[in-house]
Formats: C-alpha cells, sequence, structure tokens
C-alpha cells in the first residue's frame, strides 16, 4: 500500500490527479494539476517538490511532471484502491455513482489491505459466481431501493414452497421419489 511509503491523503490524490491528465491529455502540467484539483498552482508546486523528494515524479519548474518508476507504481496502486472501493460502492452496495465516487476517494487512503481484497473478492464473487451474478445484483439493488423489504417475500416464499411441493408430487409420481418420504 502507498500509505506505508509515507504519502499523506493529499499527496496520494496529487498523484491520482497526474495520472489522470496524463492518460487524457498525455502529459501533466502545474497549471492542468491545479485545475484538476481547484487549488493554487504554488500549492501544486509544493506538493510536487515532496512527490519529486519522495523520488515518486520528476519536476522541474516550467516543465511537465512524469513519473519515476516507483511513481507510477504508487500511483496505479492508489487508482487501484480507489477503483475497487468505487466499484464495490456502486456495484454491489447499489450506491449511486457520484456519492460511490466521492466515498471511495476518502476511503481509499484509510482501507487496510486486507480489507480492500476483501472488498475485491465479494465484488468479483458478485458478479461470477452463478448462483449470483447480474440478476442477484439486481435483485440486491431492488432490494435497497425498496428500504431493506424484499420485493414480493411473502408472496415469493409461498410461491417457491407451492413450486417445490409441485416438484415433489411429480418426482414421486415419476418414481424418484419414494411414497411417504416427504409431507406436504
Amino acid at each position: 500500500m502507498v500509505a506505508s511509503q509515507g504519502l499523506s491523503a493529499a499527496l496520494e490524490d496529487y498523484l491520482e490527479a497526474i495520472s489522470r491528465l496524463v492518460v487524457h491529455d498525455g502529459v501533466a502540467r502545474v497549471r492542468d494539476i491545479a485545475a484538476e484539483m481547484s487549488v493554487h498552482k504554488s500549492t501544486v508546486t509544493s506538493a510536487l517538490k515532496g512527490l519529486a523528494e519522495k523520488g515518486l515524479v520528476n519536476y522541474s519548474p516550467y516543465e511537465v511532471i512524469t513519473f519515476t518508476s516507483k511513481g507510477k507504481k504508487a500511483a496505479q496502486e492508489v487508482a487501484r484502491r480507489h477503483e475497487i472501493i468505487q466499484r464495490f460502492l456502486a456495484d454491489v452496495l447499489s450506491v449511486d455513482e457520484e456519492v460511490a465516487e466521492a466515498n471511495a476517494c476518502r476511503m481509499e487512503h484509510v482501507v487496510d489491505r486486507e480489507v480492500l481484497e476483501r472488498l475485491a473478492l465479494v465484488e468479483q464473487f458478485a458478479r461470477e459466481c452463478p448462483q449470483a451474478g447480474e440478476e442477484w445484483l439486481q435483485r440486491v439493488r431492488s432490494y435497497y431501493e425498496d428500504g431493506g423489504e424484499p420485493q414480493g417475500s411473502v408472496e415469493a416464499v409461498e410461491q417457491w414452497i407451492e413450486d417445490f411441493r409441485k416438484a415433489l408430487r411429480e418426482r414421486e409420481s415419476e418414481g424418484g421419489g419414494k411414497q411417504g418420504d416427504h409431507r406436504d
């Protein structure tokens, strides 16, 4: 985790901003970082000096900012943490995209590696498990939207019981089960 390198949340945010600008514009400049983060250029300059001292960026006044290999790795780790948390909040917890994004920005700086990995695994499980997947995620979203009430819960359970009883009767009539093994 980048936090173990002694980076503050603010410096991690600068790494993210630089990374976004490089991906979007091809380069990162002080003025662009300032605009991206809504801060003064002098604030950016101070942060860049700190990142340069830690060996994460190459910075010279009036030049474009580039990552060192260590800085690129650190920026990728911050982005990974952000993405995992944002996806979990939006996809699994069905939090509004903007709310998920804002919370991911705050949470990415403090989440433990173990918790982060568990969030990633739960999100992956929810997508890939044959008994979960998109249908399950949609039911979870409906559950949240309905205020914690399972959609048609009593009716759904009654229907499931009736379908189960019907399946048992059919199985018994086809010789797949012994008479008297199951009671209605």
